[in-house]
């Protein structure tokens, strides 16, 4: 009995994820990638982050999106687009969302579906420099992942656990990254 490895796992190419898995295990320097956004202030509390390329393997590839951030009127914005806060869940919401589809297909999972809901609670009086013992950000966020597919309980605890093991924005989220700030006046 030969086994039949499928070639499209929840529409992930499981065969080029497996071919560049050995690209970057052979050669380190193809692991690494660099992402650039620049963002312009566009009045009152709107915002629009522009992103133009990306560099992968010495190459730079180009992309051209734009993504609008503003706040609702309680916030002192006009409400055209997410804030800030909605951006960081919703980029985090979708990093750990390609963990789970792609991990669930390399093991041959078929999924249903996936969802994640996440939620943390600022309080105000740090952000507003109110009150210097308040953090202006969180204390912790929470997340919840529903998932449903053709896997057993146990491959979906591994899954789970491939994803808080190797998802970028998981990592950057819970852990404290390096952030290195330079201002230019003028």
């Amino acid at each position: 009995m030969t086994t039949q490895i499928q070639s499209r796992v929840n529409g992930l190419d499981v065969e080029s994820l497996g071919k560049m898995v050995e690209e970057v295990k052979n050669d380190a320097t193809k692991g690494f990638v660099r992402f650039k956004v620049t963002s312009s202030w566009k009045g009152q509390t709107r915002s629009e982050s522009r992103v133009q390329s990306y560099f992968l393997n010495g190459q730079e590839i180009p992309r051209r999106f734009s993504i609008a951030a503003d706040e609702p009127p309680e916030l002192l914005g006009e409400n055209t687009a997410p804030n800030p806060q909605e951006l960081l869940m919703s980029a985090f919401n979708a990093c750990i969302m390609v963990g789970y589809v792609a991990t669930a297909s390399v093991m041959g999972v078929q999924l249903d579906s996936v969802e994640i809901d996440t939620e943390g609670e600022l309080n105000l009086r740090g952000f507003l420099g109110i009150d210097e013992k308040v953090k202006p950000g969180y204390d912790s966020i929470q997340y919840t992942v529903r998932i449903k597919g053709k896997g057993s309980p146990e491959q979906f605890q591994a899954i789970h656990a491939n994803v808080l093991k190797t998802s970028p924005n998981y990592f950057n989220v819970a852990r404290p990254v390096t952030v290195n700030a330079k201002l230019v006046i003028g």
